[in-house]
Formats: structure tokens, sequence, C-alpha cells
């Protein structure tokens, strides 16, 4: 097993809480992937790239990071999920939503089938349950609009998605628009 180079979380009750990275990013790959066979509105159009641009900035914070870590040729396959994200950020972007919906599902195939079974086989137990908090707060502070020239990778992305992501609210706030599918 590798270490990913996480800080310690202190335990809750004696043990390690929260969910696993990989329960985290399959819940989050399902609700997108729902997402994109109900697309037929503006407003859940809406709420699929604010989910989609906070689901990729999130992998990019811990998820990429942590595959180069401890997968053996890690950096190559975060070189390659990266850039395929960087792809759905433009196809978000220019509105290319039959091109999307295929990218969205090629991503949670390669996350699934490859990305995720490798991290599981080589990461603990409790730095998984580390890597999902992490990535469900990353998620919470990440921008909800594409942004395909800002930071893919540590440390900037840490620093300027939260930014982005405060200033993309506010506009979400001021737009009335909806990013969440409980609010469809």
């Amino acid at each position: 097993m590798a270490d990913v180079n996480l800080p310690p979380l202190p335990p809750v009750a004696g043990s390690i809480s929260g969910r696993s990275v990989v329960d985290v990013l399959t819940e989050q790959h399902r609700a997108i992937l729902d997402l994109t066979v109900n697309d037929t509105t503006d407003k859940s159009h809406s709420v699929l790239i604010a989910m989609l641009s906070r689901h990729l900035s999130a992998e990019e914070q811990y998820l990429y990071p942590a595959i180069r870590e401890a997968v053996p040729d890690g950096d190559r396959i975060a070189d390659r999920e990266l850039a395929e994200d960087h792809a759905l950020l433009l196809l978000m972007k220019e509105d290319r939503r039959d091109e999307l919906a295929a990218a969205i599902h090629r991503h949670v195939e390669a996350d699934t089938t490859e990305l995720l079974p490798l991290l599981e086989q080589m990461v603990p137990a409790d730095d998984m349950i580390r890597l999902g908090n992490r990535v469900e707060t990353a998620e919470e502070a990440a921008p909800t609009r594409p942004h395909p020239g800002t930071p893919a990778t540590p440390p900037w992305n840490k620093v300027v998605d939260p930014l982005i992501g405060a200033i993309d609210k506010l506009r979400d706030v001021a737009t009335g628009r909806t990013t969440y599918p409980r609010d469809l």
C-alpha cells in the first residue's frame, strides 16, 4: 500500500470517519450521468455544468495527485486524465451538448474501470476516507462554471479554484442560476 501524503484527520469516536473517495466519486458519477439523460431544459443543463465543474475541480485537486503518488505510472495516467478534463471544460464552455454527453460517459468509464480500482488496490482504507473527505470539501468550494484557462494541478488549483468558485457562486445568485439537482 502506498501513502498519498495526506495529513491525518482527527478521529471521531476512535476511528476515521467519512466516506471513501470511491464512494464519493461513484455517487457523483451517478448523479452526473442521470443529468446527462435528463439534460432537456436550460435549467437541467445549468445544473449539469455546475455539478461537472465542481466534480472535475475536486478530482484535479485530490484524485489525480493521489494517483501520481500511489499508482505505478501514475504521472502518465494523471496527465491523460487532466487532458481529458480540459477537453470536457472546453466542451462545456462552448456549449457542445451532444459531444459533452459522450465525453462524460468516457470520463466516468475511465474513473470506474481504471482509476478508482487502481487507487483502491494501492492506498490504505484510512487514506481513501481522508481523500473522500477532501474531495467533498473541495467540491463545495469549487467553481460552478467551466474555466479551462485556470491551473489544473496543485498547489495553484487549490488556491485559485475556491476563489473562482466564490465569484461563480455570486454570479449564480445574482442571475438566479440553478446549480444543484435538488433545486430542479
